[in-house]
């Protein structure tokens, strides 16, 4: 790429005479001298710019895909100076202002993650108060509906309108749900609420990692995401807690209302001091024209099917069997629809909601395959290990919640220092590596659980298997961001998203059938004199005072071997990502590359 003819004055450096010239010095030196043959001289280490000042115009690169302009180097190999622009040419937010934005994307994360799992530990005082339990299974999946439906469509907002305003019109929705869950004053309105807040949702952990990639150079945003990761599995694991403390301590309603304080941070630090990048100005378009780029037939396709799966899940099984003809219909309409909105991709090409070009990419295949794998063994294991505590152990909710601490604070953990190696190294590939590995010893350690297990075992197992989520999880993001174009990072950003919650959708909802079939097996073969369902229907917290001491063991047994059964499920999926890692290119945010992996 050919050098700016006017630099800034910050960018050029002196150079003093070396026999040893790097080739990226040579190779500005060729460019210079075809560009400007006055600004050669007979002296090959000098390169006179303006007034004959001894300086080396730098080579433009593009690593990733933001521009980078890098100096040339002094006599010892150092950079003398090296200065990064965002694509539209304005610098990156830096100090306070940077500060301030990073804090903000970590609180639109926290709350998007939060909403996830807080729900969990409030949902019995709900349901006592709205005489609603027939509704419990809504009060989950109706965020997640809509939360995985439209995140996609978010990628193609956020490419084609201001990445500013979509990303505050999410907040502000989101927020908007999270006010009419607050009021609630029945069941059918905390569903719709939830489903509001869904529709925010879906913008937001995507739209805070595009912010970052125009708020901090590729080279460092490892570092960045990897406080976001922590941030994300913070609130994942910390989510039944929190809604424990409220519910016990105030009300379930804090659950939603404290969505509203942080949100508003949010959208005043975003809206005050993020600089919106400057977009290409479209050609005129008429309004159809410009409707048909985000691919309203695509989506119109793709909502449906996602909503199709999403209920077959979450109904078979438990409200209706798997032979159930809703199932069955729900399952051929999913596959139908599907086929379909992949022929239209096919067709439409770059007005597609996903360009064809983009999911062949092998990062983005390999980084979706790896983000839905590792995404829904995280959630398992967030969903099953509280209920184990409780079942198992007889503990509280809200100290089963505080017993699930190790792994949340070693994802943290891990997530920063990968994030701060991967900054320092350049290269992602391997902590995804390490990630499923060292993380696939953890779950299949988590599956030995025993009712008389050691405190100290549950701890470690549980710090493993954390290391591993943190290593690896947020990587895929950092991939699609390195490879893509950034007119194409939205896009890829949004698909990654889309994995991460689309499997912990799909997998939830599996792990759930697999434990309700194992738990009513195990108890008609351990304690036939019980009939199964009245030890369903008394709950996980409430064995120990439902039923007889003589069988209390057995029933605490079965709950054990049902849920580790549950951690199979996890394991086999954790394992299976390697395959996502080992196909990943080996690529360095810093713009080198190295051809690895199993292709």
């Amino acid at each position: 790429m050919s050098p700016p003819n006017d630099l800034p004055p910050s960018v050029a450096a002196q150079l003093q005479g070396s026999s040893r010239e790097s080739s990226q010095e040579k190779d500005v030196r060729s460019e210079l001298s075809s560009r400007d043959q006055s600004a050669s001289s007979s002296d090959s280490s000098r390169t006179s710019i303006k007034g004959g000042a001894a300086a080396a115009e730098p080579d433009v690169e593009k690593a990733g895909s933001l521009a980078k302009v890098q100096t040339a180097r002094s006599q010892n190999g150092t950079p003398l100076q090296q200065t990064e622009t965002r694509q539209d040419g304005s610098e990156y937010p830096k100090g306070v202002k940077l500060t301030l934005i990073s804090v903000a994307l970590c609180l639109s994360v926290f709350l998007t993650a939060l909403d996830n799992s807080i729900i969990a530990t409030a949902i019995p005082a709900i349901t006592k108060q709205f005489h609603s339990l027939n509704d419990v299974g809504w009060y989950g999946s109706a965020y997640l509906l809509t939360t995985a439906a439209l995140q996609l469509l978010f990628g193609k907002f956020y490419t084609f309108l201001s990445i500013k305003w979509v990303y505050m019109t999410a907040i502000f929705i989101f927020e908007l749900g999270s006010l009419i869950c607050g009021v609630a004053q029945n069941s059918v309105t905390l569903i719709i609420g939830r489903a509001v807040a869904g529709l925010g949702s879906a913008g937001l952990f995507s739209g805070a990692l595009l912010i970052l990639a125009h708020s901090v150079p590729l080279a460092t945003r490892p570092l960045y995401t990897g406080l976001i990761g922590g941030v994300y599995g913070i609130a994942s694991v910390a989510g039944p807690l929190l809604g424990g403390v409220f519910t016990d301590k105030v009300t379930w309603r804090w659950c939603f209302y404290i969505n509203l304080p942080v949100g508003a941070v949010t959208l005043v630090v975003i809206g005050f001091f993020f600089p919106d990048p400057v977009q290409k100005k479209p050609a005129k378009e008429t309004f159809s024209e410009r409707l048909m780029r985000f691919d309203p037939i695509g989506t119109l396709i793709f909502i449906p099917a996602i909503v199709s799966l999403l209920l077959a899940l979450q109904w078979g099984g438990t409200t209706y069997p798997w032979n159930n003809g809703r199932i069955i219909g729900l399952f051929v309409v999913f596959g139908v629809l599907l086929l379909v909105f992949l022929f239209v991709q096919w067709r439409q090409q770059e007005k597609a909601t996903v360009p064809p070009r983009i999911f062949r990419k092998r990062t983005v295949l390999a980084g979706s395959f790896f983000a839905f794998t590792v995404g829904s063994a995280f959630f398992l294991f967030v969903y099953y290990i509280p209920i184990w505590f409780q079942a198992v152990q007889g503990v509280s909710a809200v100290n089963s919640g505080i017993r699930n601490l190790p792994m949340l604070l070693s994802v943290v953990v891990a997530s920063l220092v990968a994030g701060g190696l991967i900054t320092t190294f350049g290269y992602y590939t391997p902590f995804m590596i390490f990630g499923t590995v060292v993380g696939s010893i953890g779950a299949g350690l988590l599956t030995t659980w025993k009712p008389d297990i050691s405190t100290g075992v549950w701890i470690g197992y549980q710090i493993l298997f954390g290391i591993g989520i943190g290593a690896g999880l947020q990587q895929p993001l950092i991939a699609v961001q390195t490879v893509l174009d950034i007119e194409d990072v939205p896009i890829g950003t949004s698909v990654i998203a889309f994995m991460q919650t689309l499997g912990g959708a799909l997998f939830v909802s599996v792990g759930n059938n697999v434990f309700n079939n194992k738990l009513i097996s195990e108890l008609a073969h351990r304690v036939p004199s019980l009939n199964p369902a009245d030890v369903v229907r008394a709950g996980s917290t409430n064995i120990r005072g439902a039923f007889p001491a003589d069988v209390v063991p057995a029933i605490i047994l079965s709950y054990n071997n049902a849920l580790t059964l549950a951690f199979i499920v996890a394991t086999a999926l954790i394992a299976v990502s390697i395959f996502g890692a080992g196909f990943m290119e080996w690529k360095s945010v810093k713009g080198k590359k190295i051809e690895a992996g199993f292709a």
